[in-house]
Formats: C-alpha cells, structure tokens, sequence
C-alpha cells in the first residue's frame, strides 16, 4: 500500500526524557524581507513599546484597575488569616482600602509622569544646548 503521508524533511531525535526535539528549523527558508525584519527588531519593538507605556499620562480607569487587582488580594490575606470575624467587616475594610487605592495610586503615577517627562525635557535641552 502507498504511503499516504509525506515524510519528514529534518530528523528528530528524542531525549531520555521522552520529548522529540527538531534538529534545527523544521519549517520553510525565511525570505529575505523576513531575516532582515528579524534581525534586531524584537529589542527595539520591546523598547519602543516600554517606552510608548511611559510616555502616556496616567488615568483613573487604569488607577482603579491596579486598585481593583490590589483590592482583591488583601480581601483574601483578610479570608485567610481573620478566620473567626464575619465577612461583613472584611467586606468594609476592602471597600476602604479601594477608596484609598484609587487616589494614590493615580497621584503616584501622576508624579512619577511628571518627573519623567521634567527629565526627558531637561535632557532635550541638555542636548540641544551642547550640540
């Protein structure tokens, strides 16, 4: 009978620990627009997206949501390590913590943009003063 499947271009070798690992690229030859796109873009597109982050001023959505995240977490350490009060006083505590979150987690954000781009400005000049 006529085998129907095509068989592998590359070897496979196994390890000891049962896993099949390809010798080398397995899949077809990059073009030559795609080796030149590959070759130093992922560390700048990682920079640049670091640097985009940032460079964006901060807003109340994004401060609720880290003091959402935030919120959650210490109802639980309070579910876990306040076992024998009820959770009505949890509930509370947690709603006060987010009212408290919220605003200083915006504000520190906000200082620490300010201060960023204070320094980018301050170096802007620096640049432009000795060039």
């Amino acid at each position: 009978m006529a085998q129907t499947k095509k068989k592998r271009q590359t070897k496979h070798r196994g390890t000891a620990a049962g896993t099949v690992s390809a010798r080398g690229r397995t899949g077809r030859k990059p073009t030559a627009d795609e080796r030149r796109a590959r070759s130093g873009t992922r560390a700048a597109s990682a920079a640049e997206r670091r640097e985009a982050r940032l460079n964006t001023p901060p807003t109340w959505q994004g401060a609720l949501q880290r003091a959402g995240i935030a919120t959650v977490f210490f109802f639980v350490v309070l579910l876990l390590f306040f076992k024998n009060q009820g959770i009505g006083p949890k509930i509370l505590i947690a709603a006060f913590m987010l009212a408290v979150y919220v605003p200083m987690g915006y504000y520190t954000d906000l200082y620490m943009y300010r201060r960023r781009q204070r320094k980018k400005a301050e170096e802007a000049a620096t640049k432009k003063d000795g060039a």
